[in-house]
């Protein structure tokens, strides 16, 4: 049992009410649970609800309301985030309804972070806080009771929503002190649950959305209707690198059937500072206003617009209050240049961020050098769900709604640009199709904002899936070097690590296998573009794993090693005497991950049909390791099995974290195999999935087996973790499959066939 205090950076994160009474805002219970439950076991909706604190309110008869925090793109955070406060609430889970909750920084401090979805962050920011509102609630509970029967409060005992007072024989259900808690102030300090006396933790339950996605109710933005709605989408520039310079024919199409209007509208204010999440390329484009999604659509075809080059420019942009200077270049990029530009860099001396030994002198008395280049393309996310987003904005205040990853992001830019203060905008955050990223750049949520204003009417703003995949905001293009000195004894020296990027560096000199030898060099670059970029699932960790994990197995090979033998080899040196003192990883975790899958996998007892790879990594707290059965069929891969590992602490729903887990490996297979955006004279190559390959189901694994580390550890991610080693797995199966190593993503073109 741990104590814990109610406070959160200086003010209380738990606000208690007075008396509330309310209606239900959505289902109940098996809707909720999405678990049948008998008839007679079917609680009432309450007459009244009593509000205990931001994060739960109950009801007269003790059905509990939990409010997810947390935007929900697929990762069940709307699930999981209330099975923490049901577990320290001491509730029945089929009494629970969950609530997705509005945008509130002064109910959920911590902005711009405290509702946010992103950097598989959110169970494990949220843990304490969600489980201290629990607490608090069945504490609050207990004393109003204790108060009621006239006993000591810690003669009150709690279970599935009732009260009990052994001595006297008396109990209540937690409806029955609903209405004293509720007066009661929070404490200032609870215990919170042994991992022991889990039993809603750890214990898997069914998505509470379930029932209603598959029976397709209104739950995601492009469902949001208001009466009176217009539809508005945009137009951007064809290519990156320039910008509008004029509209030809509005007054045209604005004569078309059931169209509003045509316009102009600028994003940004010319005096605001942008923030790191303000990324958009495009920030003038043309706004087409109609009834339908049908007539806007036909009118788009018939805009005549002018199009001109950008100038470079140097802003200064607030990176989470650090200014940071950030240069666009001007002209049309390509993708070939690109390419060029990276391996001249490669061929050069570039900053060094980290050096151990003397790496220089091991790689001069080398027996062996095994030097290997890797690339990866521009991606793009391709959420299931476009953009879009709903706005009212009506004089000095705003409603919007829609899919968003971090509505805190987004507030200040949009309260700049529409000239309205942030406690004037009311944001609902809906349900999304798909996030990994994107939706973390909300410049369509201003774009929906300014043009109600300008129409002076509620408007859907929808994006097509080309404006969707030519718009970014993309993962950017990547290439490194690996180097690996070997004596003459055939033991691994030393490893140098050269990493570079569009318009970041993929590094992470600080992590595996950082620590585990004596000589260690680890150089970065990075080059300017005017395409827009940003965090695609795991970002940058998701081309170095790949790069790692290849060239890892390369090395084992090398030296006739076990490539799980030789990568426990070297974390067992990075355990027993590191290198360094800013490694990043824990070894025994990292061990814990390789040796728990090669005892689920069976490694070493090969069929000898499946060409087995093997690949683990470290990213967002958490470690995972995957095998990866493969075999050739007609020429083309076809995955048979990944059998993976993971240690992210306490698993709250273990059932969702398998799905979880499922996903993100058969995403990073799709992306390994098929992914690529490339472009010439800035413009896109792909702009719909008849030109963008994405894994269909007959590519998916036809098995994928997860298991968990069990420990006692807080939980950390998971949302992304699974996803980077999934590329070094298999690229290694490949290279067994075929005696050819795979060394530049994507690892098909069309028309290739294995041997």
């Amino acid at each position: 049992m741990t104590l814990i205090k109610t406070t959160y950076n200086r003010r209380s994160f738990l606000k208690s009410s007075a008396i509330a009474g309310g209606g239900l805002l959505i289902g109940f219970n098996w809707f909720a649970s999405c678990e049948p439950i008998k008839k007679e076991e079917i609680l009432n909706l309450p007459e009244e609800w009593f509000d205990i604190n931001s994060y739960l309110k109950i009801g007269n008869n003790g059905v509990v309301t939990i409010y997810s925090p947390n935007p929900e793109f697929g990762q069940n955070v709307k699930t999981s985030m209330p099975m923490i406060v049901a577990e320290e609430l001491d509730i029945d889970w089929k009494n629970v309804i969950v609530e997705q909750a509005a945008y509130s920084p002064e109910q959920f401090p911590g902005a711009p972070f405290g509702q946010f979805s992103g950097g598989s962050r959110g169970i494990m920011m949220k843990w304490k806080p969600l489980r201290t509102a629990g607490a608090s609630a069945k504490h609050m509970l207990k004393k109003a009771a204790a108060k009621s029967w006239q006993v000591p409060v810690e003669e009150i005992t709690t279970a599935k929503g009732v009260l009990h007072h052994k001595v006297s024989g008396k109990s209540a259900g937690y409806g029955e002190m609903a209405s004293a808690a509720a007066k009661l102030s929070i404490p200032e300090e609870v215990k919170l649950k042994a991992p022991k006396d889990y039993k809603v933790i750890g214990h898997s339950k069914k998505n509470v959305d379930g029932l209603k996605i598959v029976t397709g109710k209104p739950m995601f933005g492009v469902d949001y209707q208001m009466e009176g709605m217009f539809i508005a989408m945009p137009i951007h520039p064809p290519a990156f690198g320039m910008t509008l310079e004029s509209i030809d024919n509005s007054a045209e199409i604005e004569s078309m059937p059931g169209i509003k209007a045509v316009f102009a509208v600028q994003t940004y204010v010319d005096s605001y500072k942008k923030a790191y999440f303000d990324t958009n390329a495009f920030p003038e484009i043309i706004a087409v206003v109609g009834n339908s999604t049908w007539e806007v659509m036909q009118a788009k075809k018939e805009i005549k617009a002018k199009w001109k080059p950008i100038k470079s420019s140097t802003i200064t942009v607030n990176q989470f209050g650090r200014d940071v200077k950030v240069h666009t270049p001007a002209g049309l990029e390509n993708t070939s240049n690109h390419n060029q530009q990276m391996n001249t860099l490669m061929s050069n001396k570039m900053k060094v961020v980290r050096k151990d030994g003397n790496p220089e002198k091991a790689f001069k008395e080398a027996s062996k050098i095994i030097e290997r280049n890797y690339s990866a393309p521009y991606l793009a996310h391709n959420c299931m769900e476009p953009m879009n987003f709903f706005a009212d904005v009506k004089e000095n205040q705003a409603h919007v709604a829609g899919p968003l990853q971090g509505p805190g992001l987004i507030t200040p830019t949009l309260a700049a640009s529409l000239g309205i203060p942030e406690e004037n905008i009311r944001t609902e955050m809906t349900r999304m199709g798909g996030g990994f990223g994107r939706r973390a750049y909300s410049h369509y949520v201003v774009e929906a904002a300014l043009i109600s204003q300008k129409v002076k009417a509620p408007i859907k703003l929808m994006y097509s899936r080309e404006d969707d995949m030519t718009n970014g905001i993309y993962r950017p293009t990547y290439q490194a070097t690996y180097r690996a000195a070997i004596d003459e004894n055939n033991n691994l020296t030393a490893i140098h690590i050269k990493a570079g990027g569009i318009p970041e560096s993929p590094l992470f000199a600080n992590r595996f296998p950082a620590g585990s030898v004596d000589h260690y060099l680890a150089e970065e670059f990075a080059i300017d573009s005017n395409i827009t970029t940003g965090a695609f699932r795991a970002p940058r960790s998701n081309f170095m794993a790949g790069a790692e994990q290849s060239f890892l197995d390369e090395i084992a090979e090398t030296l006739g090693k076990d490539p799980i033998n030789f990568r426990l080899d070297l974390l067992k040196r990075a355990k027993e005497n590191p290198v360094g003192e800013t490694n990043e990883y824990d070894a025994e975790r990292y061990a814990g991950v390789l040796k728990l899958v090669k005892e689920k996998s069976s490694w070493g007892n090969n069929d000898a049909n499946l060409h087995r790879g093997v690949s683990a990594y470290f990213c967002h707290n958490s470690y995972a390791a995957h095998v990866l059965d493969l075999t050739i069929v007609d020429g083309k891969p076809i995955v048979q099995k990944v059998t993976c590992a993971i240690d992210c602490g306490i698993v709250i729903n273990p059932d969702a974290a398998t799905n979880m887990a499922e996903g993100g490996i058969t995403d990073g297979i799709g992306n390994a195999l098929y992914g690529e955006m490339t472009f010439k004279d800035g413009i896109p190559q792909k702009n719909n999935f008849h030109q963008y390959k994405m894994i269909r189901m007959g590519d998916a694994p036809k098995e994928i087996e997860v298991h968990f580390v069990q420990n006692e550890i807080d939980p950390t991610g998971l949302g992304e973790p699974p996803f980077p080693p999934i590329f070094g797995a298999v690229a290694n199966a490949m290279y067994k499959a075929t005696g050819k190593r795979k060394y530049h993503q994507p690892f098909l073109k069309s028309n290739d066939i294995l041997g």
